[in-house]
């Protein structure tokens, strides 16, 4: 490619390569434009977002993977159903209502965990199939005009124009946003996720979150997904502060994931017929972004809105977002801009639903005047109810109109005001033995 393009070779370049900035690549050379994807690496080194949500399932069929093709593939299990494990050895389980899956709603009660390594190139190999051209390179600097981009220009000096943008760069580098300064909301601290994979005899059909149950002021977690029949993911998330601090007191990160794995029966045994692991990790903070479009541009994906992986909520996130984003380019492919209105209730419906979980998750079940009045497994039905619900009736009804992402508003905002009132009035009237964790 020379160092200016023409801008009559691309119609949309897309600005990333994680599964939003691919799905939305397939959605619009299925449409019939000319998509350039920039993507600085080539494979994900440390993907996370292995346990889907009930919704997933058909956006990946979308884009050419059904459940019984990742499964026969190898890569992904079934999962049936979320267990919540406390240290005592307690536990609940969430199942999907049978009445989910019955008309009108005819939702699958099934979902999967993914090995997102192979699940990812999966998703570029049909990409590439279809006939999206890849770059691998780095975006250094956007150039605007008013609400408009102009061109990017990547780190091997290539200036590249088109008609359309998508960014889809991820919630670090959040091109666009950074760009036009779009306003940002953050829920809760910044986290930490430290994780290994361990292979294993068997493995059960479902995610199991293991928790403590002595009340927290605020709630860390340890997840098991079992990526494979014999592997399993097995990770330890926490405050930002929390782990600086373990890792001021000499623990290493290798450490830190042993010592709190040992909480728990169910990895003690397995962790020490393991003498040496290997650990990853990554850092992120909730956050969602306002005002997500421009003339000729939108948000998708963590760049748009970073959804806390608890909700299991993230991969529907980013190909939902991938294929609304793609849709309303390609509706409007002939003008040149977006119509506001359309572009503005692609933003709400974003902002909305990362709003609604993240609000959730924090509210009812992170921090502790309402998990510690209540109970960590009722406050798990006070969550996942409206959480699952809502969110398949989403999937069903596809608002994209005004009528429709204002109805949907009207829901969502409904939840995020009973969730703040009632952590209100649980931390009004905690006792000092709640309030201290």
């Amino acid at each position: 490619m020379s160092s200016e393009n023409d801008s009559d070779q691309i119609d949309v370049t897309v600005l990333g390569g994680g599964l939003a900035g691919m799905g939305a690549s397939i959605h619009l050379v299925r449409a019939g434009l000319r998509v350039l994807c920039i993507e600085e690496q080539a494979a994900d080194t440390t993907p996370v977002g292995e346990s889907l949500d009930w919704s997933a399932p058909e956006l990946l069929r979308d884009l050419g993977l059904p459940m019984q093709k990742l499964i026969d593939d190898g890569f992904g299990t079934w999962k049936r159903h979320v267990t919540l494990q406390l240290a005592d050895g307690s536990t609940t389980h969430y199942i999907p209502g049978e009445w989910l899956g019955q008309p009108p709603f005819n939702i699958e009660l099934r979902t999967l965990h993914v090995d997102r390594v192979q699940l990812n190139s999966a998703i570029r190999e049909i990409a590439l199939r279809d006939g999206v051209r890849m770059l691998h390179d780095r975006v250094t600097e956007v150039e605007t005009r008013g609400r408009r981009v102009v061109s990017v220009t990547t780190a091997s000096g290539k200036r590249l124009r088109s008609p359309w943008f998508i960014d889809a760069s991820g919630g670090s580098a959040r091109l666009l946003p950074r760009a036009f300064n779009l306003p940002v909301s953050d829920y809760g601290p910044a986290k930490v996720a430290i994780w290994t994979y361990l292979a294993v005899a068997e493995s059960v059909e479902g995610t199991t979150l293991h928790v403590e149950g002595d009340c927290p002021a605020y709630m860390d977690w340890v997840w098991e997904i079992p990526i494979h029949a014999d592997q399993l993911s097995i990770g330890f998330v926490a405050p930002g502060e929390t782990v600086k601090a373990l890792r001021a007191s000499g623990q290493t990160v290798d450490s830190i994931l042993r010592v709190q794995l040992d909480r728990f029966p169910r990895f003690r045994d397995l962790l020490h017929s393991v003498p040496d692991i290997t650990t990853r990790v990554a850092s992120y903070r909730c956050r969602v972004h306002r005002h997500i479009f421009g003339s000729n541009w939108l948000v998708a994906g963590e760049a748009a809105a970073m959804v806390d992986p608890m909700t299991s909520n993230g991969v529907t996130a980013a190909l939902r977002h991938a294929s609304e984003a793609a849709a309303l380019i390609a509706k409007y492919r002939h003008r040149s801009r977006l119509p506001w209105i359309a572009a503005a209730m692609y933003s709400r419906r974003v902002q909305d639903v990362a709003r609604f979980f993240n609000c959730g998750i924090e509210k009812v079940i992170y921090d502790g005047p309402i998990r510690n009045r209540i109970g960590v497994r009722t406050a798990g039905d006070v969550y996942t109810i409206p959480a699952w619900s809502l969110n398949n009736v989403y999937a069903r009804v596809s608002p994209c109109g005004v009528i429709g992402s204002l109805f949907f508003w009207l829901l969502l905002g409904t939840f995020r005001a009973a969730a703040s009132l009632l952590h209100a009035l649980c931390k009004f009237r905690q006792t000092p033995c709640e309030a201290a964790g």
